[in-house]
């Protein structure tokens, strides 16, 4: 019986990591209700989601460096005690700033600290191939592990308290951390291996500069170019209309329409399971379609359904409320694998690092849209001004990504970048398309 390689024990330990880590993107939009009904405004409980969204898409980049520079387990294991800190000290908030800091700033931090940048990292070093489907799993895992918690916080919200539901998550954090010190390696050759899929081991030369520098360095060479703005531009729409729209204010435009929050709750854990379906497909055409064409459908689907939800929702559930949710849930977060690819087609070895400044575009433009919906709703009573604004968004988001191009359009990194470089192998454009 052929072992098993080591490549897939990784991916399986970062698959369990996102999935705890997304249990605080879970908690938002059960607790707005019950924290509006306590005196909380919208506009003050949306602006301090807006902060965690930004230091989570900010961090990124630098959490992409850092893996290069320390390795994998240290900065995944402080990611989840600064996730666990921060859960755990909210419930001890007593004023917006409070909030702020550990909602905001603490978890924040901790979640940017992986999320997708660590999914890619891990793909890139330790797959040749099938990079697109571990890619694709392991976002669905991410993406899925913060909507299926949704009822269960929602549940723990009402059966007894916010703060109930707060520790859970910090509970959650601390009980994967073991598993990330006793399995997570950070590349195959520290173990003698060559990466799945290849046929030679992999050194690396030693990285040079500080983690700042590296992360500052690659965007610089990217922000020349029109391909990182498209891309930049593309996510950031994807962000706004996934977790700064549907993600956070769902439940509470389903209130305002009379539905119960564990019923519209449970719709987005059902998101949640159609996202498994759709992501890891995702990563499966990514291998074999152009991305740019997966792009279009994705962003035009998405826009469709945010263009008909005004009229979708009602105090109870209806069939073409659950066509909306299975839609959404295969679309949630599917452009994940095509974006990932193309960063690395276009930017090469630092193509990893220049897809954490595009995550980040990603998690401002969630932040925008969070804070924008709240805005909207207080000042027309009703969020459907902000789904239509998705809509046209969407379509925006789908023009962008047809106009890319395929292949590399700057230069490989030089010595003085302080980008690492394979000493015995390295990819071709052969390699990079499909």
């Amino acid at each position: 019986m052929a072992r098993v390689h080591y490549a897939w024990v990784v991916a399986g330990v970062a698959f369990a990591t996102l999935v705890a880590a997304a249990a605080f993107r879970a908690a938002p939009g059960p607790l707005m209700v019950p924290l509006h009904e306590g005196g909380w405004s919208i506009v003050t409980m949306s602006a301090a989601v807006s902060v965690n969204l930004v230091l989570y898409g900010l961090t990124a980049p630098f959490a992409a460096a850092l893996m290069e520079r320390f390795g994998l387990r240290r900065v995944v294991s402080a990611g989840l005690l600064l996730i666990a800190a921060g859960a755990g000290l909210s419930v001890l908030a007593q004023a917006a700033w409070q909030l702020v800091l550990t909602w905001g700033v603490l978890i924040g931090l901790g979640t940017g600290s992986m999320a997708l940048v660590f999914a890619a990292t891990v793909a890139n070093a330790w797959f040749v191939k099938r990079r697109g489907l571990v890619m694709g799993v392991l976002t669905a895992g991410g993406a899925a592990g913060q909507l299926v918690f949704l009822p269960v916080v929602a549940y723990l919200v009402e059966a007894t308290s916010w703060k109930i539901a707060s520790l859970l998550i910090a509970a959650a954090a601390v009980a994967v951390l073991p598993l990330v010190v006793a399995l997570l390696r950070d590349r195959p050759a520290d173990l003698g291996l060559a990466p799945y899929g290849g046929d030679r081991l992999v050194t690396l030369r030693p990285v040079r500069g500080n983690a700042a520098g590296l992360a500052l360095a690659a965007l610089r060479q990217a922000a020349s170019t029109k391909a990182f703005w498209a891309l930049a531009g593309a996510f950031a729409i994807c962000g706004a209309t996934t977790n700064g729209l549907i993600g956070i204010h769902f439940i509470p435009s389903a209130h305002d329409h009379g539905m119960a929050t564990t019923t519209a709750a449970g719709l987005l854990m059902l998101v949640g399971v159609f996202d498994i379906v759709g992501t890891v497909a995702s990563g499966w055409l990514t291998d074999r379609i152009d991305p740019r064409w997966l792009l279009l459908a994705y962003y035009s689907f998405r826009g469709v359904g945010l263009l008909l939800l005004p009229w979708l929702l009602a105090d109870s559930v209806h069939p073409s409320m659950v066509v909306f949710i299975v839609v959404y849930g295969l679309d949630w977060v599917a452009t994940v694998p095509p974006t990932a690819v193309l960063c690395r087609r276009l930017f090469g070895d630092q193509g990893t690092i220049v897809f954490g400044w595009v995550f980040a575009s990603h998690q401002l433009g969630a932040a925008a849209a969070a804070l924008m919906a709240g805005i909207i709703r207080d000042s027309f009573g009703t969020y459907t001004y902000a789904w239509f604004g998705g809509a046209a968004l969407c379509a925006l988001a789908a023009v962008l990504s047809i106009g890319l191009r395929q292949h590399r359009d700057v230069p490989p990194p030089t010595a003085n970048t302080g980008m690492r470089h394979t000493d015995i192998e390295a990819e071709t454009v052969a390699d990079l398309t499909p």
